[in-house]
């Protein structure tokens, strides 16, 4: 089986990653750029993450990037500003399952701890899943936060992962908790959401090539 993993520089994505390849899964990584709205470091952040899980899996891993910052952009253009987070997860699910699909991956894969932050409420990931039509994985669902720091100690990540950055820049003051797959739904008019996932994901290359394979 193969999974698209998708990989912020955080804790919790190389360990769910990583859970996945111990079941035997063969994995591919996927970063959301998030630039401008990020640090400029954090793309060398990932690809240094993804070298610690080589180094604990003893395979090569390969990772893509895709950029996201434009997408931030539309979804705080044209939409509700509380709900930035929760359609900045539903724009990542669709891009990442244009791009599991033309490299004929079997699932996505999040690194989501249940209520941990405002995009991973019940209601939240109910509404990002909405009418995705792909399986999404998450191996840390019933995971708190310290299982999962420590998982990553073990596996090499940790220190990386918690390396100090700018935080996401365009997080709304009050990001809402409690999003309906209709409000979501009425939302996306305003973006025309499949059309931009096809371009962020028509737009994905692996930093594994020399020349930056697009798919």
């Amino acid at each position: 089986m193969k999974i698209l993993c998708l990989m912020s520089g955080g804790i919790d994505s190389p360990v769910a990653a990583y859970t996945l390849a111990r079941s035997g899964a063969e994995i591919v990584l996927l970063h959301m750029d998030n630039r401008p709205y990020s640090d400029e470091g954090l793309v060398n952040k990932v690809v240094r993450l993804t070298r610690a899980l080589e180094m604990t899996l003893e395979q090569p891993v390969d990772l893509w990037v895709a950029p996201h910052g434009k997408s931030q952009r539309r979804i705080s253009q044209n939409c509700r500003r509380n709900l930035q987070c929760v359609l900045c997860k539903r724009t990542m699910l669709k891009v990442a399952r244009n791009v599991a699909q033309q490299l004929g991956a079997d699932a996505i894969a999040m690194g989501d701890s249940l209520g941990q932050v405002a995009s991973q409420t019940l209601h939240n990931i109910a509404a990002e899943e909405r009418g995705l039509d792909f399986p999404v994985l998450r191996p840390l669902i019933g995971l708190d936060k310290l299982e999962i720091e420590s998982l990553a100690k073990e596996i090499g990540t940790y220190e990386i992962s918690i390396e100090k950055g700018t935080p996401c820049t365009i997080v709304p003051f009050r990001p809402a908790t409690m999003a309906t797959s209709e409000i979501i739904a009425t939302q996306e008019e305003f973006l025309d959401l499949e059309a931009l996932a096809r371009e962020v994901a028509a737009e994905a290359f692996s930093l594994r090539t020399p020349s930056k394979t697009h798919i």
